[in-house]
């Protein structure tokens, strides 16, 4: 197991070496330690948990000009490489297709107690500090406008829609990071995403009384 691990994060580490920093290697290595976190008070296969949070941003389809075959491919080679039992690969990459939040109007082809951890584990990253610090670096590299109170958020996005939206960044918040806390799926999960959701609602109030001139 622990060969299949370590040859497993190496491939990610080289695969993701320069990376966009919300998506690299970092990102992947906290989403594996929140989820062998949460994975501590679930019944479910760690090591299946444990390869899904390396291979889960392998190449996000972000990057690869909306192509979303491209992360499942790539890590079914890795794992076939490292001879892998066929029901883990197929178990990993059903997880990888069925992680993302594609605006939340998306219905998960695949449920099973591994992927509501991976996924769970994924969307902690997302919120809170460090995914107030993803968000804006992610607007940064793609050059988008901090905020603009011309451009109301728009809730009833669908995949298409989400995946090509350029709006500024702060909307970004209303139309995917406050959602999260309630869309978590373990306990644990849902008791680490409240004071991430906390301190979302707090730095938003206070951008927006700076933007406003009133602090």
């Amino acid at each position: 197991m622990m060969d299949i691990i370590a040859g497993t994060e190496n491939f990610v580490r080289e695969k993701l070496a320069g990376a966009e920093a919300g998506h690299d290697w970092f990102h992947t290595d906290r989403v594996r330690k929140n989820a062998l976190l949460i994975a501590q008070t679930e019944n479910c296969d760690r090591l299946v948990v444990e390869l899904s949070a390396l291979l889960h941003d392998i190449a996000d389809s972000k990057f690869t000009g909306g192509d979303e075959s491209v992360g499942p491919r790539l890590a079914r080679g890795c794992l076939e490489r490292h001879s892998v039992a066929e029901d883990i690969v197929g178990h990993v990459i059903a997880i990888i297709e069925n992680i993302s939040f594609k605006g939340g109007n998306f219905n998960r082809t695949f449920s099973s107690p591994e992927l509501n951890i991976v996924q769970d584990a994924d969307r902690l990253d997302a919120i809170g500090a460090i995914g107030i610090a993803r968000a804006f670096h992610y607007g940064g590299f793609k050059n988008r406008l901090l905020f603009d109170p011309s451009v109301p958020p728009q809730l009833d996005m669908d995949r298409e829609q989400y995946k090509n939206s350029s709006a500024p960044t702060l909307n970004h918040f209303y139309e995917k990071l406050f959602l999260l806390r309630d869309r978590m799926n373990t306990d644990t999960g849902k008791r680490l995403a409240e004071d991430r959701h906390r301190f979302l609602e707090a730095f938003v109030a206070q951008f927006l009384a700076e933007w406003n001139g009133e602090k």
